[in-house]
């Protein structure tokens, strides 16, 4: 069996710990101990997923959102921390950090758009770059068609819903920022790109960011980040070829559209 502690040392060197906001909760947040033959790479870790964790024999999960972040004052039996620890399973989460990193979340998301001369911004989070010129509406429905084919499917309604707001002019220069990254319009802006394309953003976010001449494309929080776990379970792959690495098939959007 691979160590616990070996993977999480290779996830830090996937996504450096210091790439983390203050404010987040990145690491091997529950600790089983042991080792691991079998781990599912998922989003989020909720009690559907530690269910297919178990059923499929898997030691470890690995996520990007915290299983634990704020402050726990009691345990039970609804918790995901504790369902985690009644099964045996270990879990590492990387948020922020892998947002950040090299060959992370954004980097997943802006190459889906083929974007070149890619540049950080917001921080090191997002990344902006040159693309194939394309009108809002087109980029819109691209983000739909090509975010859904990467995500697990619902199984009512569709896998993935787009609204964009179009300033009226093509895109050359995008932006993207996965989750919800609609506050950030003003870097994007300052990025000199002409869309920013993010998982969630408000009402006065798009009329903000179109008065201002960017378009702004919300693409939903689960749609923009989901694709990366099937990057971080390819690193983990060809770091540990004796470890079985599957990405969770039961991990979904916890929205339903109508």
């Amino acid at each position: 069996m691979t160590t616990i502690d070996s993977i999480y040392q290779e996830m830090q060197r996937i996504a450096p710990l210091a790439l983390a906001e203050s404010w987040d909760n990145p690491g091997l947040l529950v600790d089983c101990g042991g080792g691991a033959s079998r781990i599912l790479v998922t989003l989020d870790i909720t009690p559907e997923v530690v269910e297919e964790a178990a059923r499929k024999g898997c030691q470890l999960i690995v996520s990007h959102h915290p299983v634990i972040f704020s402050p726990l004052k009691k345990l039970s039996g609804q918790d995901v921390a504790f369902q985690l620890v009644k099964n045996g399973i270990s879990a590492i989460c990387m948020h922020t950090n892998l947002d950040a990193a090299e060959g992370g979340v954004n980097e997943v998301l802006a190459s889906i758009f083929g974007m070149r001369e890619m540049e950080a911004f917001a921080e090191g989070c997002g990344r902006v770059g040159a693309i194939e010129e394309i009108a809002v509406p087109e980029l819109a429905r691209k983000a739909q068609q090509e975010l859904a084919a990467r995500c697990n499917q619902p199984k009512n309604g569709p896998a993935v819903q787009v609204k964009f707001a179009d300033a009226g002019r093509p895109v050359k220069r995008l932006a993207v920022i996965s989750g919800a990254g609609g506050s950030l319009f003003e870097d994007a802006l300052a990025q000199g790109a002409d869309c920013l394309l993010t998982g969630e953003a408000n009402h006065h976010h798009a009329i903000d960011a179109k008065r201002l001449g960017l378009s702004l494309i919300a693409a939903g929080h689960y749609a923009t980040e989901f694709p990366v776990t099937a990057a971080v379970a390819e690193k983990l792959r060809g770091a540990f070829p004796a470890l079985e690495v599957l990405v969770s098939e039961d991990a979904r959007d916890p929205y339903s559209y109508l």
